[in-house]
């Protein structure tokens, strides 16, 4: 799981290969950074299992977990 940041804008995604993922969105493969290059990794955690990544995501898009992430990751 991985927190990107361009221009005061943050992305949240999971990924296996956050370096091959990064190399996308600057090379302006991904709809949703296109157009806010260069994206700079902020965060990266590791989980144990793919739905732990995926609910702590989901989290961190709520009201209450963009105040968390926002406050405490980056």
């Amino acid at each position: 799981m991985f927190i990107l940041c361009s221009d005061n804008n943050y992305y949240i995604g999971i990924t296996i290969n956050i370096h091959k993922r990064i190399l996308e969105y600057n090379n302006s493969n991904s709809f949703s950074t296109k157009y806010r290059l260069p994206v700079k990794l902020k965060w990266i955690g590791l989980f144990l299992s793919k739905e732990k990544a995926v609910k702590f995501e989901k989290y961190l898009k709520t009201g209450s977990g963009n105040a968390f992430f926002r406050k405490r990751l980056v």
